[in-house]
């Protein structure tokens, strides 16, 4: 199944209450594909805000997704935590509701070995049939997912990617050594086409809210050949890249990327706790970079 090369982690808009707001997520959903171009969709991923969601928000939110795309881009459901019974159940409920594929975070907190992980995503992966993508992101788990056992992961049938955010050499061995067909996205926007160069078919992104015409720009320039543009924009985009992330300090996704959202005009409300919407001199910051 192919998700395409530019993948948005989709924030989950909240109203004055703090609870979804289901006419936004329609919207937003029609930003990120009509205008920002992008390829397909992962709901109630990190940047979805999922840990602080219900499993009744969250299976409310993939079956209005998959309702909404009616079949014109692919939706990819968040249904990973550190419960192994719990993120089946949740996969499962999530196939029925149609979604096309799932993705897994690694376990986190529970810092488990490596057997632990391979075990944990293949009890999850042999629980569905459709496709299942791996989600390595160490600095938000405390665990990474080491490259043997993505790759030995990859020959489940069913384990079709991974987004991985670790460094460009652990990509590398990925793609180096996982099975036929297996699809490796970079989760870091700044290295995306980086990530491209050693082999990566394409970018889960955040920034893509804002600048995802540009980043498919990008991935076109160096799919055709054209090296020094797809360097030229990378350069240039790379400020909003580490200024959604740092502004000028770090801040926790997605509250930087759901001011700038607002800041459009894209109304997708605050962020819940215990994560902080960004001050107002942050905020200044982050309008600096669209100006």
């Amino acid at each position: 199944m192919d998700f395409g090369r530019l993948i948005t982690a989709l924030v989950t808009p909240f109203d004055d209450n703090l609870q979804v707001d289901w006419a936004a997520f329609e919207k937003v959903m029609d930003y990120a594909i009509d205008e920002q171009q992008s390829d397909s969709l992962v709901i109630c991923g990190t940047t979805g805000e999922s840990p602080t969601l219900t499993e009744e928000e969250k299976l409310g939110l993939f079956a209005a997704a998959v309702k909404h795309a009616n079949g014109r881009y692919k939706i990819i459901a968040g249904t990973g935590s550190n419960d192994t019974a719990h993120s089946i159940h949740l996969s499962q409920e999530a196939e029925k509701l149609g979604v096309d594929a799932l993705l897994l975070v690694a376990p986190y907190y529970s810092r488990t070995s490596q057997e632990g992980l391979y075990q944990h995503f293949k009890a999850i992966a042999e629980s569905v049939s459709i496709p299942v993508i791996l989600y390595n992101v160490p600095g938000r788990t405390g665990i990474n997912i080491d490259p043997d056992t993505t790759i030995r992961l990859s020959h489940i049938p069913n384990v079709v990617a991974t987004k991985d955010c670790a460094d460009t050499d652990q990509l590398t061995q990925i793609v180096s050594g996982a099975a036929p067909g297996f699809t490796v996205y970079s989760g870091d926007d700044s290295s995306a086409l980086p990530a491209l160069a050693v082999g990566a078919h394409g970018i889960v992104s955040v920034a893509s809210h804002v600048i995802g015409k540009e980043m498919k720009s990008m991935i076109n320039f160096y799919l055709q050949g054209n090296v020094q543009e797809a360097a030229k924009l990378h350069g240039k985009l790379l400020p909003v890249f580490r200024g959604l992330f740092f502004c000028p300090h770090r801040v926790p996704s997605p509250a930087p990327v759901k001011f700038a959202l607002n800041h459009k005009g894209i109304r997708v409300g605050s962020v819940r706790l215990p994560l902080v919407d960004v001050t107002e001199k942050e905020g200044q910051f982050i309008a600096t970079l669209f100006e």
